[in-house]
């Protein structure tokens, strides 16, 4: 039990962040759109991931550092990317709404959720390399139960992000606080690309 303690501590300090997964389930759930897919893909998104460390991927990649690079490199565009998209939210008033009637279909939904999960290096990072590595210092079977520990964390936080943000409903009626949202958004996404093309 304490393995899986210390795995869902490591993994709720990892995932708890303000990013762009994070963001945009909040945004469904304060619109109350498509949750439990969205939630549902997520979890699973960071099981897979973790699972996928513990078992040796982050061994092989070690050993690549191409793949690595390229990695890399795709990060640093996506991230810039979905921050200047952030940006542009967060200058247009008229794009923030937190009104449930929104247009997005729930395929669409699930499309995006997807992109921002499995195209984001930092998910690589975090589930993959860190929580992999961190996981195979516990030897066998002991990475297992550390790894089932984070994937617990990753299902109450996302359970959590989903069914709680009805009590910010409120706070995100208001323009003002999209806006301070996306910006936050933006700042925190093309600083973690710029970080990631200079190597930080």
């Amino acid at each position: 039990m304490n393995l899986v303690l210390a795995g869902f501590l490591t993994g709720l300090s990892l995932i708890v962040a303000i990013g762009a997964q994070n963001a945009f389930v909040l945004r469904l759930a304060i619109a109350r759109r498509h949750v439990l897919p969205v939630i549902v893909v997520c979890a699973l998104s960071d099981a897979v991931l973790i699972a996928a460390g513990i078992a040796g991927i982050a061994t092989v990649l070690d050993r690549a550092p191409g793949a690595l690079e390229v990695i890399r490199w795709g990060g640093v565009i996506f991230l810039v990317s979905y921050g200047l998209l952030a940006a542009r939210r967060a200058l247009r008033p008229s794009a923030l709404s937190a009104a449930p009637g929104g247009a997005i279909t729930v395929g669409a939904a699930l499309a995006t959720c997807l992109a921002l999960t499995w195209l984001n290096p930092h998910v690589y990072l975090d589930t993959v390399l860190m929580l992999g590595s961190v996981a195979n210092t516990h030897g066998n079977p002991g990475k297992w139960w550390f790894g089932t520990g984070a994937v617990a964390a990753s299902i109450v936080w996302f359970g959590a992000l989903g069914y709680g943000a009805r009590y910010l409903r409120a706070w995100f009626a208001r323009p003002g606080a999209w806006r301070v949202l996306d910006g936050a958004v933006a700042v925190l996404m093309v600083s973690l690309g710029v970080g990631l093309a200079v190597g930080n």
